[in-house]
């Protein structure tokens, strides 16, 4: 790997600082989750370069709200336009109608939404929630928008920014918990544990992010993983108190230092945004700056096992056989 990438930025930086100076006029992203906790502040700081920002949400009353109040808070002119669309990742048929309806070309995708440490719940598919909305609904979403993503890099472009099209694939430390465990994602024959069903999701987050960028880098699309923070939002309503001890233990016994939601949403919109990552694809990121491979703390660090291309691959082909794609487009 050649070497880690730095920025000036830090774990204190929000969205808006990590986005000023960067004019992203006439061109278009998506947020999935965009209604709720840093999806909140991830479109924000896109439409206030100038971005048309599209959320995608399960809840339109939430999304149309969060757009109201994006535009409302937006400095003149330079806003761009804020629009809400339906989508639930957990809802292949859901997830289908909106690339069908997508239209044109996308400069920026930013996979957000998702959903952590549930009770054991299964899709009408027998598949296992969080793996088949955080990975799976993600996976079919992209590779359904990769033609748009190509046609966004083939315009060129991108101002400050730099040509080409990104994926944003927010991931989680909570990755560390566990690989793939492909032998039964869906935990069919093994217990099931609500954290290491989120951990191994939050790994294949990853995972997609390193084998994406290796078929589609001749596209001009690049794709990174990222981990927000700890920030108090929705995404936390199964988490009890017990677990927020153990979270605790964990990091040593202290507390844990939340971010608020404008930095919980910094790394993702310098992943999207900035110009120190034209080109760069398939890296883990953390604080504003890329992980430490191996290196890992409670809140910190890149496990080997999430970038391992041979992984990512086999990812990918599991992923196809169980939507039931054919091949997709491949450098």
């Amino acid at each position: 790997m050649t070497d880690r990438i730095t920025t000036p930025f830090n774990a204190e930086s929000t969205a808006a600082e990590v986005i000023a100076g960067i004019d992203l006029t006439g061109r278009r992203a998506i947020v999935t989750g965009g209604a709720s906790g840093i999806g909140i502040e991830t479109a924000r700081a896109l439409a206030s370069a100038g971005a048309e920002v599209t959320l995608a949400v399960r809840d339109l009353a939430a999304g149309e709200r969060t757009a109201a109040d994006i535009t409302g808070s937006g400095s003149g002119t330079a806003a761009g336009r804020v629009l809400v669309e339906a989508l639930d990742l957990a809802d292949q048929a859901s997830v289908a109608a909106f690339v069908r309806r997508w239209d044109g070309p996308l400069d920026i995708l930013v996979n957000n939404a998702g959903v952590m440490a549930s009770p054991l719940t299964r899709t009408p598919e027998g598949w296992e929630l969080q793996f088949a909305t955080n990975h799976l609904g993600h996976f079919a979403l992209t590779v359904g928008l990769h033609d748009a993503l190509a046609a966004a890099a083939a315009a060129g472009g991108g101002g400050s920014v730099g040509g080409g099209a990104r994926v944003v694939s927010v991931s989680s430390s909570a990755h560390h918990r566990s690989p793939v465990v492909f032998d039964d994602i869906h935990f069919d024959r093994r217990p099931y544990d609500p954290w290491g069903a989120y951990g191994q999701s939050k790994t294949a987050n990853v995972l997609f992010a390193v084998e994406a960028s290796r078929r589609w880098a001749d596209d001009g699309i690049t794709v990174n993983a990222l981990m927000p923070g700890g920030i108090r939002t929705n995404l936390q309503r199964y988490v009890s108190d017990e677990d927020l001890a153990r979270l605790r233990a964990a990091a040593g016994g202290g507390d844990l230092k939340w971010k608020t939601p404008e930095q919980g949403a910094a790394t993702s919109v310098l992943v999207a945004t900035s110009p120190l990552l034209a080109g760069i694809g398939g890296r883990y990121f953390e604080d504003c700056n890329e992980a430490q491979v191996g290196v890992l703390g409670a809140r910190n660090g890149v496990a080997a096992y999430a970038l391992d291309p041979d992984a990512a691959a086999q990812l990918w082909d599991v992923s196809e056989r169980t939507l039931g794609l054919g091949v997709t487009a491949a450098s």
